[in-house]
């Protein structure tokens, strides 16, 4: 059995694009399960697992966010799924993809096609509930947002509900059967228009004299992650009803102050971009990001992040820019966990084709965006045993960079001469800026500011963004319990008001 889990991010809330991962489905042909809860994606998964085994093809388990963020509480104490391998079995009619081969399976993918689609008219989560002229279809959590407006509303109300759990293969069956008793569809449903677009080819194919209302006409949203509200409004104006009064407005309470994203005290991210951003000073330059923490160097007032798209982008995306712009010099900012899972083959790319980029590796011993996996260079695999460490240098050197040198951001002069360095360097230069995030290591002895010293400047404000740096009183005052002693403040001090010590008192 093989299942992959993909969970799209509507909204989006965490993420560079938008994307429906059930077109991916359509496209490869294979099985998509979409669960409208945690309850159903428990007992789903396991759905899920069963076919792709009993039909040798992979499958897809598509959670949204809001599934993804949600707890519930579960009965475990049924019947599970248990998967019994049976090793590698030698088939080349199934694993060898000749032309000849591929054509065969394809005719095979097809007649499965159908065969999914009709067993999944019957698949306990795809149902129809309800009875009236006007249906509304629904998926994924839409269909809970769905079901909590529908279930406020007075009794006796006409109307039927389609719920679909697998949208690829779509149940046709099932969707006849919805629309043989409807004259008009509301279709609710994350991201893109799937089901709303089935149940229009099935009007078609069928000659059925249903209006499919959704994404498709404007109905509904055509970006952006459902919500309670927004389905409500478009049911009570679908089923034409008015819509519940709400109680007496109570005060509006005050608004809470605004808080961006931004990179933790003592962050050694901070450091590396104002150190490049320092040494790069009057120079004509671009910084390319890429996914992780340091995304968040776009933000004011590091202002070092001038494209972002996906993990390893920031190295290909420097060389085509340099391409452009031969005479501006190109950094790529990459994490240590993005730069061995998607870094290295454009840095050979780089390499080989002589692509001049200055390459920073932003090593913090860890992946900490996504929840501090381990990495090939923190020494520990995935299930706790200890391996030796892929050395970042070793396999820049065997790729064939020439220029290698590894510094702590913290010691900003240092690091500032190792960019300038790497920026005079022809060809590909690598700068490691290594120091450990603040989730793997302790604090250091905190700072405070010698309020005799400071004289309100507020450059540690404006230059670093430090979160634990704040403005009281025409004083610089740093927030001990936020304070991680990483000690860059101090460095930009330009009269050494910020010093080292315990706490401020």
């Amino acid at each position: 059995s093989d299942l992959v889990v993909v969970a799209d991010d509507p909204g989006p809330i965490s993420s560079q694009t938008e994307q429906d991962t059930r077109h991916f489905g359509e496209y490869a042909k294979i099985p998509v399960f979409d669960p409208s809860s945690p309850e159903e994606a428990y007992e789903m998964i396991q759905d899920a697992f069963s076919w792709s085994e009993r039909f040798h093809r992979p499958v897809i388990f598509r959670p949204t966010t809001r599934i993804c963020h949600a707890c519930a509480d579960i009965d475990t104490s049924g019947q599970r799924y248990q998967n019994r391998p049976e090793g590698f079995v030698k088939d080349s009619g199934k694993w060898v993809i000749f032309p000849r081969t591929a054509y065969l399976n394809h005719l095979k993918l097809e007649e499965q096609k159908e065969t999914l689609s009709e067993e999944f008219s019957s698949y306990r989560f795809n149902t129809i509930t309800g009875k009236g002229r006007l249906g509304i279809a629904a998926g994924g959590v839409s269909y809970q947002y769905a079901q909590e407006v529908l279930s406020s509303l007075p009794a006796g109300t006409p109307y039927s509900l389609l719920k679909i759990a697998t949208p690829t293969p779509f149940p046709e069956k099932l969707g006849l059967e919805f629309l043989n008793g409807v004259t008009d569809v509301l279709c609710l449903e994350e991201l893109d228009p799937v089901i709303e677009t089935n149940l229009l080819l099935l009007c078609g194919k069928h000659h059925l004299p249903v209006n499919i209302h959704g994404k498709l006409d404007g109905t509904a949203s055509k970006a952006g992650e459902s919500s309670v509200e927004a389905i409500a409004q478009s049911i009570y104006r679908f089923l034409q009803i008015s819509q519940p009064e709400t109680s007496a407005p109570r005060e509006a309470p005050p608004s809470l102050p605004i808080r961006p994203p931004v990179l933790c005290a003592g962050c050694p991210h901070r450091a590396s971009f104002y150190a490049v951003k320092q040494a790069m000073k009057g120079k004509k330059a671009v910084f390319s990001g890429d996914i992780g923490c340091y995304t968040l160097g776009n933000a004011q007032p590091l202002d070092m992040v001038d494209t972002c798209l996906c993990m390893g982008a920031d190295v290909t995306v420097a060389q085509g820019l340099h391409r452009m712009e031969p005479d501006a010099i190109n950094f790529s900012f990459i994490g240590d966990s993005t730069f061995f899972h998607t870094g290295i083959p454009g840095v050979i790319n780089a390499v080989y084709n002589q692509t001049e980029i200055k390459l920073m590796v932003l090593d913090n011993s860890t992946t900490a965006m996504t929840g501090s996996q381990p990495h090939p260079g923190t020494g520990q695999t995935m299930m706790g045993e200890i391996s030796e460490k892929v050395s970042i240098e070793a396999v820049l050197k065997a790729i064939g960079v020439q220029f290698v040198e590894t510094c702590s951001p913290f010691d900003l002069a240092k690091a500032q001469e190792a960019v300038k360095r790497a920026a005079e360097h022809k060809g590909v230069a690598a700068v490691i800026f290594r120091a450990p995030c603040i989730t793997v290591s302790k604090p250091l002895p905190l700072l405070t500011v010698n309020s005799h010293k400071c004289t309100g400047c507020k450059r540690c404000i404006k230059e670093l963004g430090c979160p634990a740096i704040s403005y009281s009183g025409h004083k610089a005052v740093i927030e001990p319990s936020m304070c991680y002693g990483c000690t860059i403040c101090a460095q930009v001090c330009p009269f050494g008001a910020i010093e080292g010590g315990s706490c401020n008192e």
